[in-house]
């Protein structure tokens, strides 16, 4: 199993929600938040995930709706329920969904690792190549993994969310990226707020790169943004 694992969590408890994260995270999985099964489901869209982990009672989406959504998207990728609801009859529901695994709240967060590793020892999943790591932007080097930014020997150590828009564009050099889609993979809930949030890092990014001047960050009016390099 890789190190950059991909899981993207959804679970609209924000205190549930971030201690999953930094749970993950400090056990070197890279997770994406998602607070709806609306989100969940744009972020499963823009990228590609290992692992999946949905709750049931959610807003926008249940997560019954999001799990028939993502298997009628993608037939293997594992997906574990992480809910309140301890009906034999939702058990079932789940299971004939095609989940991998059903896991009741409350729960013990070394077991729930347990059986991610188990789910993906037993997949034999593909796991993030060095390739989606590391990549080439005009003069720089991105390492994605160590949040690094280099050009002519010099480092920038960028921050977390930083790294992972500049991580979503590189995925996508030269190509529009939606606005919605962006922030769907990276902040995990599409609003106002976020929505300026996303162009304050932007603006940073740009500043970063300006040191190449075959790199930039296009604005698309109403649309997007497209990393040219």
């Amino acid at each position: 199993m890789s190190d950059n694992t991909s899981i993207l969590l959804v679970e609209d408890d924000p205190s549930m929600g971030f201690l999953l994260v930094d749970f993950l995270e400090s056990n070197r999985f890279e997770v994406v938040l998602c607070v709806n099964g609306r989100d969940g489901l744009a972020a499963f869209q823009s990228r590609s995930f290992h692992f999946c982990i949905l709750d049931v009672m959610m807003p926008e989406m249940d997560g019954f709706t999001l799990a028939e959504n993502i298997r009628a998207r993608n037939k293997t990728v594992p997906i574990i329920f992480l809910t309140a609801r301890t009906l034999k009859v939702d058990k079932i529901k789940g299971f004939n969904l095609g989940v991998d695994d059903y896991v009741t709240k409350p729960f013990d967060e070394d077991e729930l690792l347990c059986r991610i590793r188990a789910i993906l020892n037993r997949t034999g999943l593909p796991t993030v190549s060095e390739t989606d790591s590391v990549h080439s932007i005009g003069s720089f080097r991105f390492d994605a993994d160590n949040q690094l930014l280099v050009i002519n020997e010099v480092s920038r150590r960028l921050t977390q969310k930083e790294n992972e828009v500049l991580k979503y564009l590189c995925r996508h050099k030269n190509q529009v990226v939606r606005r919605d889609d962006l922030l769907g993979a990276v902040w995990g809930k599409i609003d106002y707020f976020n929505g300026r949030s996303m162009d304050v890092f932007i603006t940073k990014l740009r500043k970063y790169l300006q040191d190449d001047p075959r790199v930039n960050i296009e604005n698309i009016p109403k649309v997007g943004f497209v990393l040219n390099c």
